[in-house]
């Protein structure tokens, strides 16, 4: 561009930026102070707008879109509660690294700090929970600031990062620099390539490990799918074990003969006591957080431990780590690989021998079992049918928060990475539904589902509108046990059973609500005709809402409780015997 070819509006340089940035979807909702930039979307077809019903709602949908594509999600909203309604999802992008632009209106600037019509202090709200954030004043430093936004959202650990814009901004003529123009700003700069004595150091200490364990996590989907391709052909090259937490399943196949399955406060048995027992773990783009660690004075004390991340910051921050390799994952696994096989023939392949069999007995222990029954839908039977029913199909999960939550990561096997979406750092209510619209919207065509909890599917169900407006086909599998679970799990075990407002009084007829917003409801109450029902949610070419009667009261075990270590897991066998033999709900039913 020259002359007077790249003399824009501000309103004109937000779009001009986001089309050079590859953006193809905004999520967002009208107002005052960014009419300007919704005038410019009405007059062009690059980028299409999704109109969402609550700004929740569109970061929700970004963090799915960018969740499922490796992209940067982009949110619009306005000025005020727009951006106050925008909290929460920065802050669920912040805690899983999602990368996210969210583009907020403001007030004039001459109005600024005035208390003026829907004015807050934005870049006050927002500056804990983004990685970084910007009060755009002059029109000419708009689109070196966009583009700056989304480097910074992508690159490094990604996470959400604010614009925000006010309305004189955009009103504004100013000149429209490319983003190769714009020079990298030197005091970010994420470092790559780990440094390679410590992957040699890392790789000698894997050598000797009788008793290893590969701790996957979230950092391994967001470095691409290289990541994801390194992560096997290491673990097939070393033959370790592998854990991950909620935010990695998918990074190594569930059906891959070395996975251990989940870790945490509900992982498996063998995860859990593989972690605690362990000689040497491989900790690969995780962060040590609490639902994982357990009690810290009791985590794997035996271990030497390899710590592989992105973020500076997450080193030694939760957990005292013996080799630390600051890098991309992707990056540093593949050097290690290098250097794995330039060593293999100094290798003992037979050390791990005793180590498997320690494991196999962890495993016939079968932590995830529950009691089957002909007559009442078992959560856990119902997560099962849906797998089966879906797991040959191009398919997308994504999960609200609570005990479904738990048994969809627990029960639906994940093959490949970016298939899986929840919330896992800040645990939003919510989160699911918004999400799988976004997801939806990234793979028009394929399957989409949304494992939701009676209670947290209404947070966010007014999203039901946007996905019918918009014609996609999303598809909420609730299961419906008429309790807030996780939470009357909670106080049933730690409480005295003492179950104070986790029973829903008043629950909508779920049909009827799919019904009234244009889409397709159906209830499901037989095990024996489940089958049949999911069968024709999956083929109804429009948003369904499929109301699952599950068992009311069963409770999500394995579970690690507060305070305690991984081997302190209570087993479902154990719960019952020990923990709730005579619980007697609030309405005087028995509990197990």
């Amino acid at each position: 561009m020259s002359g007077t070819e790249n003399q824009m509006t501000g309103a004109e340089i937000v779009l001009q930026a986001l089309k050079d940035n590859g953006v193809e979807h905004i999520f967002g909702y009208p107002g005052g102070a960014v009419l300007p930039i919704y005038d410019e979307i009405f007059q062009q077809e690059d980028i299409q707008h999704i109109l969402v019903r609550h700004e929740q709602g569109a970061g929700h949908m970004a963090e799915g879109y960018a969740r499922s594509t490796g992209k940067v999600g982009v949110m619009l909203v306005t000025s005020g509660p727009g951006a106050t309604n925008a909290v929460t999802p920065l802050q669920d992008a912040l805690m899983d690294s999602i990368p996210l632009v969210c583009i907020s209106g403001q007030v004039p600037t001459s109005l600024i700090g005035s208390d003026a019509f829907q004015e807050c202090d934005t870049i006050g709200i927002t500056r804990p929970c983004t990685k970084h954030n910007w009060l755009v004043r002059d029109v000419n430093e708009l689109a070196r600031v966009i583009h700056e936004a989304f480097r910074v959202a992508q690159s490094g650990r990604p996470g959400p990062v604010v614009v925000d814009i006010p309305k004189d901004v955009q009103f504004a003529t100013g000149t429209y620099t490319p983003p190769s123009a714009v020079p990298t700003q030197k005091s970010y700069q994420p470092k790559t390539q780990g440094d390679l004595k410590k992957i040699e150091e890392a790789v000698a200490l894997m050598k000797t490990a009788r008793q290893p364990v590969i701790y996957s996590g979230g950092g391994v989907i967001n470095s691409g799918p290289q990541a994801a391709h390194f992560l096997r052909e290491l673990v097939e090259l070393t033959g370790f074990p592998i854990t991950s937490t909620l935010m990695g399943l998918g990074a190594y196949p569930a059906s891959g003969k070395n996975w251990l399955g989940m870790l945490g406060m509900h992982g498996t048995y063998e995860a859990n006591l593989a972690m605690h027992d362990c000689d040497v773990m491989i900790c690969i783009g995780a962060r040590f957080d609490d639902r994982i660690t357990g009690r810290l004075n009791a985590f794997s004390p035996n271990s030497k431990k390899i710590h592989i991340d992105i973020d500076p910051s997450s080193i030694n921050k939760n957990v005292r780590v013996d080799v630390p390799i600051i890098g991309d994952v992707a990056a540093v696994l593949e050097d290690m690989i290098r250097l794995w096989r330039a060593a293999a023939k100094t290798v003992d392949q037979t050390r791990l021998g005793d180590w498997w069999k320690s494991i196999s007995k962890w495993r016939a222990r079968n932590s995830l079992a529950y009691t089957p029954s002909a007559d009442v839908i078992m959560p856990q039977y119902a997560i099962q049918r849906l797998y089966e029913l879906t797991k040959d199909r191009d398919t997308y999960i994504t999960t609200e928060v609570g005990q479904h939550q738990m048994w969809a990561a627990q029960f639906f096997g994940f093959e490949e990475p970016n298939r899986w979406m929840t919330s896992g750092g800040l645990g939003t209510m919510g989160y699911g539904f918004p999400a799988a619209v976004g997801v939806q919207v990234a793979h028009p065509e394929s399957l989409v589902i949304d494992i939701a909890g009676d209670a947290s599917i209404q947070m966010c169900i007014q999203e039901m509108s946007c996905a019918v407006q918009y014609g996609l086909p999303v598809k909420i599998f609730i299961l419906n046990n008429q309790y807030m679970g996780m939470v009357r799990q909670w106080q049933q075990l730690l409480h005295g059973n003492r179950l104070s407002h986790s029973y829903t009084e008043a629950m909508p007829d779920f049909v009827k609500l799919a019904e009234a917003y244009g889409g397709v409801g159906i209830r499901c109450e037989k095990p024996g005709e489940l089958d049949d029902a999911i069968r024709q949610m999956i083929d109804t070419p429009a948003p369904v809402i499929f109301d699952c009667r599950v068992a009311n009261l069963a409770n999500c075990f394995p579970m690690i409780p507060s305070g305690k270590a991984h081997n302190e897991m209570l087993l479902p066998d154990e719960a019952t015997d020990e923990v709730v033999a005579n619980a007697i709900d609030a309405k005087g039913r028995q509990l197990v």
